[in-house]
């Protein structure tokens, strides 16, 4: 009998429908083809004229049988070994060489990743990343895709066991599971995570025991070297997701065949007897082939036969593909960022007077929030205690799910990469999430999905996926939050190509900058600063619904003749208060610089601004080393070094942690004392 969701079994052949012998042939071709494949790479390697396999031989079947049972509209998070499964969904041997060679044209990455990353836009495969894990959150945010559209489409996501080790594993299967959608996890154990065996990975039992209270969560184990027992298994799997019941665990033992990859030796760890015995008796290929011959539904010579027409259809895969054109230097780093006309947006005029009511920074944030979502009926907002009965801890995002609904206003689980990973799954799709992490102290847990996934994706398929997800989070000191509610993020997400940096410091340009944001393609990183959410100096007049900013245009927040600083956020305030005792003590006057955006940031202006006055200081509440101040710093002394009366200035907080006393609090950050006595010693110089 079937087994039923919550607990875990072996589904039963005997109530499947029979598979018919063409559907047996195809998957056999399919098998054969990635086994020789693997074959054929290893050859390629050997030669130099491939740098690098990862193979997929004694894990075809289940991978097969899956892809098989699965619909055009299915999409697939595949991990390394899935050749077998990419071959079923489409891909071609073409395809699969392209990508061995790291051709051009190649539709998984254009040779832009290692071999084994798999993907193609038309066959609804995001391009995979190497991180183990990584793909089972980007799986969750795809199939949610799929319940908001109301489309009971599936999502298939895999790994080896090892990779369950991983705790976005666990958060991905609670998020599937708590709202029923379509993942089939599909966890192929082979016994080993290169040399490490299952049983130093799991304590006891099997995956499918961690799982054992998620009632909604239908748990399979199988033999997936099995045909029949994997159709069934796929069968049972997509008709309890297309009926809307939930996610599927499905846990396929299989065998490694090959070492880990073409770096690896596994003769070093793995007991010969066991692999030679693995290869005779539980070689998914060999099993099939002789349960075809037993029941008449294949010859010795067709066999033989279509042994042979793969072998030949692979060598003209491989000729055809080794011909084909190698990138181009000059396109290295194309598409780390969308195409700049998809920024093309119709801008404010700042020139002109804002004439609406004053506004505090959060309020900006909230009503940038409210035009968008009304705007776009594909904006998700989610993240932490946003929904009304909290509306953020910030209330930034107060009255939106009373307004818009939970479909499209929601709390998400307390984990970070959770938020993170989900939001790149749903922007694969066409969504566009905003997110909000509660503090930039607690960002850390989403770094892997935001390093490797959110802002490689583009990249790392060559344009064919986007991941268009704006994320808020509150930064910044001066409220006393001590050690980890203080931090400031901007410079070491700035480091990360492919992410867009936003760091307003009033209730306008929020508002602006944000409303951008949201009709862009890149991911963004938008920081608001805690401590000036209500803040006096940020409350501006408040833009109406069509006041858009573009990202890289700082602003002139005072003009001056001495002295430029370059400054954003909290700092912005010292330096304009500062600003205003040594002019009226000096007569001197100092240009301020808001640079609004990191990522872009306006050098244009900055430039301009220091060969007018001579002299130069960078001010922000960030730390020293590595810092934003160092990146404007060098391009001043670079590009204006002939202009300068003076040595180019920074004052920053201190390389330090920051600390909860007052006292030490403000002697790590920046003061207006500290702003002034900066200002005053370069204008003395």
């Amino acid at each position: 009998m079937a087994v039923k969701p919550g607990k875990k079994g072996r589904p039963s052949k005997s109530q499947n429908t029979s598979i018919s012998k063409e559907e047996k042939l195809k998957a056999l071709k399919l098998m054969i083809t990635a086994r020789k494949t693997d074959e054929k790479h290893l050859t390629l390697v050997k030669q130099g004229k491939s740098f690098f396999h990862i193979g997929v031989s004694g894990h075809e079947c289940i991978q097969v049988a899956i892809a098989q049972n699965l619909e055009q509209r299915d999409w697939g998070w595949t991990y390394y070994r899935d050749m077998a499964f990419s071959y079923a969904k489409g891909m071609t041997p073409q395809d699969y060489f392209m990508l061995a060679f790291a051709k051009k044209d190649c539709p998984s990455t254009g040779g832009r990743q290692m071999p084994g990353h798999f993907g193609n836009p038309a066959l609804n495969l995001p391009t995979q990343s190497s991180p183990t894990g990584t793909q089972f959150l980007s799986a969750v945010g795809t199939a949610l895709a799929a319940k908001k559209a109301g489309v009971n489409d599936v999502t298939y996501v895999a790994s080896g066991e090892g990779t369950t080790s991983q705790g976005e594993f666990y958060e991905a299967v609670n998020w599937a599971t708590r709202e029923k959608l379509g993942v089939i996890f599909c966890i192929q154990d082979n016994k080993y995570a290169i040399s490490v065996k299952s049983e130093d990975q799991i304590m006891g039992g099997t995956v499918s025991d961690l799982f054992a209270g998620y009632d909604d969560l239908l748990k399979l184990h199988i033999d997936g070297t099995d045909y029949e027992e994997s159709v069934a298994a796929a069968k049972q799997a997509i008709e309890y997701i297309r009926a809307g019941k939930g996610p599927v665990l499905l846990h396929a033992d299989v065998e490694r065949l090959l070492p880990h990859s073409s770096s690896d030796d596994h003769r070093k760890y793995r007991p010969l007897d066991s692999l030679e015995d693995a290869k005779e008796s539980r070689d998914c290929i060999k099993k099939l082939s002789a349960k075809m011959l037993a029941d008449g539904d294949i010859t010795e010579e067709e066999l033989e036969i279509l042994s042979k027409a793969v072998n030949t259809e692979l060598t003209e895969a491989i000729d055809w593909a080794w011909e084909q054109e190698d990138p181009s230097a000059e396109d290295s780093i194309k598409e780390n960022f969308a195409d700049p006309s998809t920024r093309d947006l119709p801008y404010a005029d700042e020139s002109l007077e804002i004439t609406g009511a004053p506004a505090v920074l959060v309020d900006g944030v909230n009503h940038a929030l409210k035009e968008e979502l009304a705007r776009n009926e594909k904006i998700l907002v989610f993240g932490e205690d946003i929904e009304d009965n909290k509306g953020g801890v910030f209330t930034a995002t107060r009255g939106l799910s009373t307004q818009f609904g939970r479909e499209r206003v929601f709390n998400s689980p307390l984990a970070e990469a959770s938020i993170m990973g989900v939001a790149l799954g749903l922007a694969v799709r066409g969504y566009k999430p905003v997110v909000e992490i509660q503090f930039g102290d607690y960002i850390w847990p989403s770094f892997m999905q935001w390093k490797n996934e959110v802002a490689a994706m583009r990249f790392r398929s060559n344009g064919g996926f986007s991941s268009a997800v704006v994320c808020r989070v509150a930064v910044g000191g001066y409220i006393h939050g001590g050690l980890c509610h203080s931090q400031n993020i901007e410079s070491i997400f700035s480091h990360v190509p492919g992410i867009m940096i936003a760091y307003p410091s009033n209730a306008a340009d929020a508002k602006g900058l944000l409303k951008a944001a949201c009709r862009m393609e890149d991911p963004v990183l938008f920081c608001e600063h805690k401590g000036m959410y209500r803040l006096p100096f940020a409350r501006v007049n408040e833009p109406d619904e069509n006041y858009l900013l573009p990202f890289g245009k700082g602003k002139i927040v005072k003009e001056g003749s001495d002295a430029t600083i370059v400054t954003y956020g909290m700092t912005l305030k010292q330096s304009v208060d500062a600003v205003k005792k040594i002019e009226k003590e000096t007569g001197k006057s100092v240009e301020i610089i808001d640079l609004r955006t990191i990522v872009p940031w306006d050098k244009e202006l900055v430039l301009e601004s220091v060969k007018k006055t001579g002299r130069a200081i960078v001010i922000h509440e960030d730390t020293m080393t590595t810092s934003v101040s160092g990146e404007v710093v060098s391009h001043i002394a670079d590009e204006c070094f002939q202009y300068l009366d003076a040595p180019v200035r920074r004052l920053t907080a201190k390389d330090s942690h920051i600390p909860y006393h007052p006292n030490y609090e403000n002697d790590v950050l920046p003061t207006e004392e500290k702003v002034k006595a900066a200002v005053e010693s370069l204008l003395n110089f």
